[in-house]
């Protein structure tokens, strides 16, 4: 993935505000561009929406490929394959309102899931649930999503990914396929999450957390944000893939009231 971006106009976008660094209590710094405006539709009211988009990336991520294009510079052509093939995790912040001035912020911390949220894929309920997130944060005053492009496959990405979806279509679950991989159920880390929302939400504040997930609650508070109450989104549950959801519900993720169908 070729990330770099020209010392000039980085210059440019630094004196414009566009370019940030913010540091979480752990020490963990992040680059932040933006807000850029991203108009969106609201799916299920048919009403557009401008969201303030910001992307976010680990600063030691940034200042290798910056490196590596210094050197490049200076005639050593052979770091060009590391350059473009190197890997950051651009994550997404989506903004809805004004966070600040808000003390408990509806938000939805998603994981990145092309087969889902792109292709509309039914093996999971990852599209209709981060559909039926916006619909909810749209009906507040303010809210936000946190998408975390680096989770495909709870972790292990797309490639992956599709192996273990061959190995459920065998009979094992979706946790098991990971493993059968020698990778882990779920590698998980949503702490780069909570360094970005301490950042926009005011001192003190908190956050309901649109989740089924305890594990997003528990990452979300050791990075210093109080979750005052995690709500459960139950949305896209059908046959193709309540085995999916009863194996999640096996393995700590609740879903409220609802109950889930039998396989």
């Amino acid at each position: 993935m070729f990330s770099y971006i020209d010392g000039n106009v980085r210059r440019l976008l630094e004196e414009k505000g566009k370019i940030r660094t913010v540091e979480g209590r752990d020490g963990v710094r992040l680059s932040v561009l933006g807000p850029i405006p991203m108009p969106v539709l609201d799916k299920q009211s048919g009403q557009e929406r401008i969201l303030g988009w910001y992307l976010f990336v680990r600063r030691t991520e940034l200042e290798e490929v910056d490196r590596i294009s210094r050197e490049l510079r200076v005639g050593r052509p052979d770091d060009l394959l590391h350059l473009l093939t190197s890997y950051m995790a651009v994550n997404s912040l989506l903004v809805h309102g004004q966070l600040q001035g808000r003390s408990d912020v509806l938000v939805r911390v998603h994981s990145c899931c092309m087969t889902g949220d792109v292709f509309g894929s039914m093996r999971c309920e990852c599209g209709p649930q981060l559909q039926e997130a916006y619909h909810r944060i749209f009906q507040e005053e303010a809210g936000a999503v946190v998408y975390m492009a680096s989770h495909e496959g709870r972790g292990i990405g797309l490639w992956a990914k599709g192996v273990t979806y061959l190995l459920q279509d065998m009979g094992q679950d979706t946790y098991q396929a990971n493993e059968s991989l020698g990778l882990p159920a779920d590698s998980r880390d949503f702490s780069d999450a909570a360094v970005i929302l301490a950042h926009f939400l005011d001192e003190g504040a908190s956050v309901r957390l649109l989740s089924n997930n305890p594990m997003k609650v528990e990452h979300l508070e050791r990075g210093g944000v109080k979750v005052s109450e995690r709500i459960p989104i139950v949305s896209g549950v059908c046959h193709h893939n309540i085995r999916y959801l009863h194996a999640k519900q096996s393995r700590g993720h609740t879903f409220g009231d609802d109950e889930l169908p039998e396989d």
